[in-house]
């Protein structure tokens, strides 16, 4: 048997969503919590809860940090330090490296720059760091061996970024989602954020010319909701769904 997990991102997805969806699941939050201290990085408290949204239950996760985060222009080379310095496997860390790794590429393409020259903002604070490692982690102790996606809504708007107001979905998020499937969506908000984006783009199954591959026929044993921060018509929640091939 496989292992799959399938991600319906049917109101879009963030790093939180993913990690509230993983352990709503059914990854053990104890051990979750203990293999994420194993990234040595002080200075935040996460707080997990349940809510509803449109009725529907899930877990919302929030990564708090106790004081401003003075890092947001790491390099690729100091996330590397940060999980180099770390006690996790090296299975999460070399994965979780890869994640970043895209989204260097990303980023050096849109702004035509290099991965080694680019400075994370958003995406190389803390919290981000704690939602892509808790993001494999939780696969990881799902023994996850494939991921698929659905669908993504490709909404419109704009957001404001370190660089300024940005077309949505962001630069950086759309070059990621290169090999997705886009459906159109009227909302205007970011429902695909960069961090989301980028553990999808690393961690989805492609086809040989890039495409993202669809899902086989799977026997389902469980499903997870991750809440994220918006109240909306459409429940702001990721599903995933967790079945054996």
């Amino acid at each position: 048997m496989t292992r799959i997990a399938i991600f319906d991102c049917f109101s879009g997805i963030s790093g939180d969503m993913t990690l509230g969806a993983l352990l709503h699941a059914g990854v053990d939050e104890v051990v979750w919590r203990n293999a994420l201290s194993k990234l040595k990085v002080p200075g935040y408290d996460i707080v997990i809860k349940p809510v509803k949204k449109e009725g529907i239950a899930g877990l919302q996760v929030n990564v708090n940090l106790h004081d401003t985060d003075h890092g947001h222009g790491r390099h690729l080379s100091d996330i590397a330090d940060i999980l180099e310095a770390s006690r996790l496997s090296d299975s999460i860390a070399s994965r979780s490296m890869a994640v970043f790794t895209r989204l260097a590429g990303a980023e050096a393409k849109i702004h035509g720059s290099s991965p080694e020259q680019i400075h994370f903002h958003e995406v190389g604070a803390i919290d981000a760091i704690v939602d892509i490692v808790g993001a494999c982690i939780g696969l990881d102790e799902l023994c996850i061996e494939r991921v698929y996606a659905s669908p993504l809504p490709l909404t419109r708007g704009w957001v404001e970024c370190a660089h300024g107001m940005m077309p949505v979905p962001a630069p950086a998020t759309m070059e990621l989602l290169t090999g997705f499937t886009l459906r159109p969506d009227s909302r205007e908000k970011e429902l695909i954020t960069p961090t989301g984006a980028a553990i999808l783009s690393e961690w989805a199954e492609r086809e040989s010319d890039g495409t993202i591959s669809s899902p086989p026929e799977m026997r389902l044993i469980r499903v997870g909701y991750g809440a994220g921060q918006r109240e909306s018509e459409i429940p702001n929640l990721l599903r995933i769904c967790i079945g054996e091939v």
